[in-house]
């Protein structure tokens, strides 16, 4: 049953959003916590995604293999609307510095974060229905 598997993902993506939302109201506090929590919402939304168009893998620790698969599930299915992918890659390109730098973050970094989350989830929303994905 390909809808309960990809509707935990998927609900866990909104979870995460949620919290990134409720944070961003003091970036100055919070922009670690509200980054990663855009990140990580985005990785599950991409599991969704990818679980609802058949595969059965999850993100897990190699996230640039999951961008890949995503736009190759994408490209089989002829779907054009794929702006959602640099958002994810671009995304992904900054866990490591959010979760393990020394260097603190930035106010107008977090904000780009937060910012290209949100683009990522709206997009990855109306694909999952665009796509049809049973149960989205």
């Amino acid at each position: 049953m390909i809808a309960g598997r990809f509707e935990h993902y998927r609900n866990r993506a909104r979870d995460f959003l949620d919290g990134m939302t409720f944070l961003q109201e003091d970036l100055e506090v919070f922009g670690y916590s509200s980054a990663l929590l855009g990140i990580h919402g985005a990785i599950s939304y991409a599991d969704a995604l990818r679980i609802g168009m058949g595969s059965k893998r999850l993100s897990s620790d190699n996230h640039s293999e999951a961008t890949s698969e995503l736009k190759s599930l994408l490209d089989s299915r002829r779907f054009e609307q794929q702006q959602g992918v640099k958002h994810l890659k671009l995304l992904l390109a900054r866990k490591s510095r959010i979760s393990y730098a020394a260097e603190p973050v930035r106010k107008n970094e977090a904000e780009d974060i937060v910012k290209r989350a949100r683009r990522f989830a709206d997009w990855a929303e109306e694909t999952g229905k665009a796509l049809k994905i049973e149960g989205w």
